[in-house]
C-alpha cells in the first residue's frame, strides 16, 4: 500500500525516521526496481544552514520544495550524480528528507548492469554491497533522473509503500557532508537502520 499525502505533511525529521523500513519503488525502462530504505536525512527549511532552501532561497531548483508534500525533489551533484528527496511539510515550508540508502528487494539485475554492466549473480559480495548504498548509487542503479524530478509520490512512476512490518534499531547520527552549514553540521538529523549493511557509513 502506497504511503498517503497526511503521511509527508509533518516534520521532515518524523517523517525521516518513519520513512526507515519502507519501500521506495521505481518503475523505468520496463523494469521495476524495489529497495527498503535503511538510511535518510532531514533538512528541516529556513532554518536549516544545510539545507537547499536555507534562509527561504528561492530558485527554479528549489521550487518543488514550496509546493504540496509528497513530491520528489531530484538535483544533480558535482556534475555527475543525482540525488532523490522527499517534499515534506505543507505547502510554503521547503522541507525534504533525503533517501541515503536502500536494501534492494526487486530488479536487481536491472540496477547491476545500471550500475556495473554486468547481471546481479556476477557482482562480488562488496559490488553488491555498493549497488546501492549511497545517495546517488541508488539513483543511478534505481534508474532516477532528472525527469522524476518533481513526481508525485502518490502516482505510479516513484511511489513508497509500506514494507513488511519488522522490528530494528535506529541510530541517529550527523548529516554526511555538509561542513559548510556552520552549526547546522552537528545536528542529529541522519538516521539508520543499526547494523543494515546498505547504509552508506556507519
Amino acid at each position: 500500500m502506497k504511503l498517503n499525502r497526511e503521511f509527508y505533511n509533518r516534520n521532515s525529521t518524523m517523517v525521516a525516521e518513519e520513512l526507515l523500513g519502507k519501500v521506495l519503488v521505481v518503475k523505468y525502462d520496463n523494469a521495476v526496481c524495489k529497495g527498503k530504505i535503511v538510511e535518510v536525512e532531514a533538512y528541516m527549511g529556513p532554518m536549516d544552514k544545510a539545507a537547499h532552501s536555507y534562509n527561504n532561497r528561492r530558485t527554479k531548483r528549489t521550487e518543488i520544495m514550496y509546493g504540496k508534500p509528497g513530491f520528489s525533489y531530484v538535483y544533480f551533484i558535482y556534475g555527475l550524480y543525482y540525488c532523490m528527496n522527499v517534499v515534506t511539510r505543507e505547502e510554503g515550508i521547503p522541507q525534504a528528507v533525503l533517501i541515503r540508502g536502500v536494501e534492494p528487494l526487486a530488479g536487481f539485475n536491472e540496477m547491476s548492469f545500471r550500475r556495473f554492466k554486468k547481471s546481479y549473480d556476477d557482482l562480488t559480495n562488496k559490488e553488491k554491497i555498493n549497488i546501492t548504498n549511497g545517495p546517488s548509487k541508488l539513483c543511478s542503479a534505481m534508474g532516477i533522473g532528472r525527469e522524476f524530478n518533481a513526481l508525485d509520490l502518490l502516482g505510479d512512476t516513484i511511489y513508497i509503500e509500506e514494507g513488511e512490518k519488522e522490528s530494528f534499531n535506529i541510530v541517529t547520527a550527523k548529516r554526511i557532508g555538509i561542513d559548510y552549514a556552520e552549526e547546522a553540521k552537528d545536528y542529529l538529523w541522519r538516521f539508520y537502520i543499526k547494523d543494515n549493511k546498505y547504509v552508506s557509513k556507519k
